[in-house]
């Protein structure tokens, strides 16, 4: 179990790291990728804004130097998924629900001696790129990854 009495001195290191960081130059989408303060609060919320477990957000904390060295040094990425999501935005002073467009990018690679995963994640065709979440990319069985391989012929054990 890792230690908890340093995550409040972790946060804030990540936090002032993360404030560094702005946007960097991303060889694989041939544009910046941003690094919003909502980027931020993903890594410590789910969602629902229900917090992650302090191990999970400690975790994520220590790979965002690795995240935004993967961005940089990535030239493709290897998922890519598109959904359509509900959004609060303002029109004619008013709040209203609009539908938009959200596509999401995963990147995976080694880094540094760990596999991690950084998603980007872009909203609606005029939104900006931005790094959207890091996750340590040890487990391969989820629905996502199944669907690479739907698409195969033939039976992948003996070819």
């Amino acid at each position: 179990m890792e230690d908890l009495s340093n995550y409040e001195k972790l946060r804030s290191d990540a936090q002032q790291f993360y404030g560094s960081v702005g946007r960097v130059f991303s060889p694989a989408f041939q544009q910046e990728v941003h690094f919003p303060a909502e980027s931020f609060n993903h890594l410590i919320f789910k969602g629902s804004r229900s917090e992650r477990e302090k191990p999970s957000q400690i975790l994520r904390f220590k790979l965002l130097p690795r995240a935004v060295k993967l961005v940089q040094l990535s030239t493709t990425y290897q998922e890519f998924e598109e959904t359509i999501k509900e959004f609060d935005v303002q029109s004619y002073k008013k709040r209203v629900r609009k539908t938009k467009p959200v596509r999401y990018w995963g990147i995976i690679a080694i880094i540094d001696g760990r596999k991690i995963k950084v998603i980007i994640r872009k909203i609606g065709d005029n939104g900006t790129m931005h790094f959207w979440s890091v996750i340590p990319s040890w487990v391969t069985n989820k629905y996502r990854d199944i669907k690479l391989f739907s698409t195969m012929k033939g039976n992948s054990e003996e070819d």
